[in-house]
């Protein structure tokens, strides 16, 4: 019932049992909690039980059955609902119990090195100051700055001077306390949250069990929560080395295996732009090929700052981003940012007509949808406030990109789990993230489990442009992502 729900009705959030019983039968139910143990999987609370409570939740399990079924059919999610979220319930089932190892020793002396660099960085963000503060109060550290220092303020807010991260970066070039700052903000929280965060919730058996939760996001994506192993930095050294701390057992390695830009190849696909499904289909490298488009130079002349520029607006395309916020994130003016979309949009013409359409449909259809059929309301595209409508728009043309990528992902995973019980190996999915997926396996299967993830990852769609997955192996996750 639950997932069923949130197919149905993907921004609400929460489909606890209860919620559901007001919501298609506007009637109130009791707590499942007042008569389950805390352990979801324990025995009831007393034996004996609430016998009408529990009487009252098997017979509204059986009504939403009659109730949600038949929606699903009406909106084409049957399929979705029993070929994709359905069988990909054990395999993440498995996934939580087996979980991954750490490396408890790692863990502690990287917590040491973190301890020293933070200590070091706020003796010399003192030095700077020229007195002891909290680093971490938002009001002391604006007096600093602001008041003490004279560095021209950004942005106020109802209690005094911004000093978000986005204010910081502004400031970067103003005085070199600021570089220090940010720095001490990474490390503080690597350390909070990973060192210290992963240290409480490593279980009796050395390993960390996440909880995968699929029906958390409206495009479909699965998140990872307790702790969640999805926002791990993957740009920084300090992020790689938080992954050297998940480890495989003495004699198994990890295998890892990523998609290779699946959201840009389904834009392809879906927009049918030729020059781009071309790009894919001869294995260009498409970001230097969109720099050479947009600036007009030829692939051989194209320098890495460029390649960088033109990757952000590949992949702002698809987020939607506005040409204030590309300006923001490749550091050029607001009026250059929006040139380089013109041009992208000039020799992407498909991609153009694409958004249009997808716009113009979402409008009349009220929502947007996945190849697969998953869909997202956009009540917003008929509001009156114009930040409102944006924001419509900008989810009418990611979430059918972001929502087939995460549809792809489940029926790898699904195609994954069954080869290898298949094929009778000792390996086992253990790790998703984004796209990417990890396989705990014996080193003898390494080569078995590289080949095999790869053809089950490249083969889970079929599309105009292929699907690309590179798979690499390790004793750690930082050594099989390589």
């Amino acid at each position: 019932t639950e997932l069923a729900a949130s197919l149905l009705s993907p921004t609400d959030g929460s489909y606890e049992l209860e919620k559901l019983g007001i919501t298609y039968f506007n009637q109130e139910f009791p707590k499942a909690k007042e008569y389950l143990a805390p352990d979801a999987f324990g025995p009831l609370a007393d034996p004996a039980g609430p016998a009408e409570a529990m009487c009252a939740h098997a017979a509204l399990t059986a009504a939403l059955y009659g109730a949600l079924a038949p929606k699903l059919e009406e909106l084409d999610m049957h399929e979705l609902y029993y070929g994709l979220e359905l069988p990909l319930c054990p395999v993440l089932a498995e996934m939580e119990r087996a979980g991954m190892l750490v490396d408890r020793r790692a863990l502690a002396d990287f917590g040491i090195l973190l301890d020293g660099r933070i200590q070091a960085d706020e003796a010399l963000i003192y030095e700077l100051a020229g007195e002891e503060f909290n680093i971490n109060s938002t009001q002391q550290l604006g007096k600093i700055l602001f008041d003490k220092l004279g560095l021209p303020p950004v942005k106020k807010t109802k209690t005094g001077y911004s000093t978000s991260a986005e204010v910081l970066e502004k400031l970067r070039p103003h005085h070199p306390i600021i570089d220090l700052i940010l720095e001490y903000r990474q490390l503080t929280k690597l350390n909070s949250t990973y060192v210290e965060g992963l240290s409480k919730v490593i279980a009796g058996d050395g390993r960390i069990h996440t909880c995968f939760q699929n029906t958390v996001t409206a495009t479909g994506r699965l998140s990872s929560t307790e702790p969640n192993l999805q926002n791990i930095p993957v740009r920084t050294e300090l992020g790689a080395q938080i992954r050297k701390m998940f480890i495989a057992r003495p004699g198994w390695v990890l295998v890892d295996a990523d998609y290779s830009q699946i959201e840009l190849r389904l834009l392809a696909h879906m927009a049918g732009d030729e020059k781009m499904i071309e790009s894919f289909r001869s294995g260009e490298d498409i970001h230097a090929r969109t720099a050479s488009q947009v600036f007009g130079l030829p692939v051989e002349e194209i320098t890495g700052e460029l390649r960088r520029r033109a990757k952000a607006v590949n992949f702002g395309i698809v987020y939607g981003i506005s040409g204030f916020s590309l300006a923001q994130d490749i550091g050029v003016s607001r009026q250059e940012a929006s040139d380089y979309m013109e041009k992208y949009l000039e020799t992407f013409s498909g991609v153009r007509a694409y958004m249009d359409r997808v716009k113009e449909q979402a409008k009349k259809a009220g929502y947007v949808a996945t190849l697969l059929g998953r869909r997202r309301w956009l009540p917003e595209l008929k509001s009156s406030n114009y930040n409102l409508r944006s924001f419509g728009e900008r989810v009418a043309l990611n979430m059918p990109i972001q929502g087939t990528a995460a549809d792809v992902m489940k029926l790898a995973m699904i195609r994954v789990a069954a080869r290898l019980k298949a094929e009778g190996l000792r390996a086992r999915l253990v790790l998703q993230v984004h796209d990417e997926l990890i396989v705990e396996c014996p080193q003898e299967e390494t080569e078995q489990v590289k080949a095999l993830l790869t053809q089950e990852m490249e083969g889970a769609g079929q599309f105009s442009v292929p699907l690309v997955a590179e798979a690499g192996a390790g004793h750690s996750w930082a050594q099989a992502k390589g």
